[in-house]
This record gives C-alpha cells, structure tokens and sequence, in this order.
C-alpha cells in the first residue's frame, strides 16, 4: 500500500457539481492551465479524468467526474462512473471539491452531499468537503461572497455549514494574478483539512475495494509486459515478485481497466417520486424573491417590500398600494445612500 510519505507528497482533490457547473474551469485554475485539460471535449466530458501537475509547489491530482450524483441518471451507467471515479480516485482523496453556482437554488448540491454520506461516510462531508462557488460573476461588484450568502442564500450558507464552514471560489475580477492567488489560497484551506484529519484522505470500504482491485490490475499488467502467466483471480498474494516501482509504472492503465464495482446504486439513489406541485402563493412568492435577488443591492429589500404588500392584498387595488410602497422605499433608501456617501 501507498506510505503516508507518499500520500503526504501529494494534495488529491476530486472536483463534484453540475453538469458545466465549473468543473472544467476549476480544474485549470487550480493546476494553472491555459487550454481546457487534455481530454475535456464534448465526447469525453461523460468520462471520469485524472490530472496531475504542480501548484505553489506542491503535487497536485485532481480528478473530475460527470454527473452522477443526481437522480436522472440510468442506474448501470452510474455504476460504471461511480466506480471509474473510485478507482481514479483511490486510495482516497484529501477533499471532495462540490462546485455550487450561486446563482441557483441549492437542492441539488443538498442531495449530492446525501449521496456522498451514503457512499463514503459522513466524514466525507464534515471532514473532506469544501464548498466551491461559482458563477460568482452574477453578484455585484462590491458585493462580497460571505455577505451575499448570509443575507440572501440560506440555502447555500446550509451547505457550507454541513462541510464544516469550509468554503472558497476561484473566480475573481482582477486576472491571472488573482486567480493565481485564489488557487493558492484554496490549497492552503485543503492542507488545513489534511492537518485537521492527521494526513488521512477520505477511507471506506468502497475506497478499500477499489484499491484492491487498482492493485490486482497492476500486478497482471507488469506481468503481462513481462511476457509471463497473468494472475489468477484466487491467488491470495498477486504481487510477488512484482516491485512498488514496476506497479507504479502502470498504475494510471491499471485504474482505467478498472471494472465495475459493488456498488449498490438501487439503495443509494431509490427512484424519486414526484415532487408536489406548489401552491400558487408559494410559486409566486420564489419569482418574487429570485427576480429582486438580482436587482441592486440598496433596492431588492424595498422592492421586495412592495411584492409583499402586493401579494398579501390581492387584486388592483393590493398592486397598486404595493407599487406605491416599494417605490416610497426605495426613494427613502436611494436618498439615505446619498447622504451617507
């Protein structure tokens, strides 16, 4: 197995979220890339990747995996990603990096941390996870993260408190200089995970088999080079004259011939019923609050005050009180900014 030394040489991170939810992105922010990774066309996005490279001076491998954590997924296809993930993965990485678009609501990224607890142990979310913003582009220019998500996002400040308040973005206005620092800063938040764990990446039994067969493969392979018998599924010690540096000559093929593993996707991910329809009031009231989400800052509470007013009253008459008083507030509010400037 691998030695703490080398475990420790090296900052493993797998990259978790939406289908183009900054993954990618990610990705080439943290190893530094200009070009999208190799092999992240069209066609390939559907396929687990492995990246190595170097960051602030420390060895990186971050590894990215489509969409299975969701419900809409064939239940054979996600036990294919799930355990190409797992064997890319192995032994284990120091963190899950769930990338979150403030700019939606947070269910899914709620059920992706569910998933990731059945799967791997609740450790794997209040130990080994960060929450990684992004499309951090859609707040306002002076509008800081940590004020937006404890003033308008419960729902996402909810995920970060269940990964132990651990939070970051890459995304930043000012260029190359300060995405190279915010890549800097995110690696230093993934060794206070390590320090906090006592250099333990995340472990389970799923992450055990995976290794195990990761190995297997390894050994058939050498041995196949060499020209000699593969190894019998029975053989209780494979690796015999097999050395550390021969298996790890290999060992990238080795976790991409991975095959399925034993996972049970019908118990983790039970068909979803479908979700109730909302009530009118309950409907009407999240356009409300998405569309003034996206307004100014020093007009979104009186112009929810007036949709408020509106909404409660009913009928002409409530819209035209609640007109009158989101624009009163909002007056109120734009000369109170004024005076204080």
């Amino acid at each position: 197995m691998s030695t703490p030394a080398a475990e420790s040489a090296e900052l493993r991170m797998a990259v978790l979220g939406r289908t183009g939810e900054g993954r990618r992105s990610a990705v080439s922010s943290i190893l530094g890339l200009t070009d999208p990774p190799q092999g992240a066309g069209a066609a390939v996005q559907q396929e687990c990747s492995k990246h190595r490279g170097e960051a602030a001076g420390r060895r990186v491998v971050v590894v990215s995996s489509p969409v299975w954590l969701g419900s809409g997924c064939d239940p054979e296809e996600r036990r294919r990603h799930i355990s190409s993930f797992l064997a890319l993965s192995s032994p284990g990485p120091h963190v899950f990096l769930l990338c979150v678009p403030v700019n939606q609501p947070a269910d899914g990224e709620a059920n992706a941390l569910d998933v990731l607890e059945k799967l791997f142990g609740p450790s794997a979310v209040d130990t080994n996870a960060i929450v990684l913003f992004t499309h951090t582009e859609e707040l306002e220019e002076d509008e800081q993260l940590g004020s937006y998500l404890a003033t308008w996002r419960k729902d996402l400040l909810e995920l970060v408190e269940r990964c132990g308040e651990r939070y970051h973005t890459l995304e930043t206005r000012g260029g190359g200089a300060e995405e190279g620092k915010a890549a800097e800063e995110l690696l230093e938040k993934v060794e206070q995970v390590v320090r906090a764990s006592g250099a333990q990446h995340c472990s389970c039994p799923l992450y055990q088999e995976a290794e195990e067969r990761v190995r297997e493969r390894q050994v058939e392979i050498v041995r196949r080079r060499r020209g000699g018998d593969k190894v019998a599924p029975t053989d209780l010690q494979p690796e015999g004259d097999v050395t550390e540096e021969e298996m790890e000559a290999v060992r990238d093929e080795a976790e991409r011939s991975v095959g399925d593993l034993n996972v049970d996707v019908e118990s983790i991910f039970p068909p979803s019923p479908p979700p109730p329809a909302p009530s009118f009031l309950w409907g009407l009231w999240e356009k409300l609050t998405g569309w003034t989400r996206w307004l100014p800052r020093v007009l979104r509470r009186e112009a929810l005050l007036g949709a408020l007013v509106g909404l409660f009253v009913g009928g002409p008459f409530g819209g035209m009180m609640g007109a009158t008083v989101g624009s009163v507030a909002t007056e109120v509010a734009r000369r109170r900014t004024q005076k204080t400037k």
